[in-house]
């Protein structure tokens, strides 16, 4: 006796999503300081709407301030 095409078919969507299922990818540990942790420290050299600033600073120097980063990766370059 040969199984119709309907039990295939029926055995085949229920067979796939149990696969994928079992072939889902662990979740990725994550990275860097979670929120609310201190930020590591480290140096960078400032820049105004004057100019880049002569001194390069360090984030320890702010301890206590409140500290906004903001990064532009093509502003003041010939980008």
């Amino acid at each position: 006796m040969t199984p119709r095409w309907s039990t295939v078919v029926v055995a085949a969507c229920l067979a796939l999503p149990v696969a994928g299922v079992a072939q889902q990818a662990a979740p990725q540990p994550e990275v860097g300081p979670k929120v609310g942790e201190m930020a590591p420290d480290f140096e960078f050299t400032g820049i105004t709407r004057y100019g880049k600033l002569a001194h390069a600073s360090r984030l320890s120097h702010f301890r206590g301030q409140t500290v906004v980063l903001a990064f532009f990766p093509k502003a003041r370059t010939r980008g």
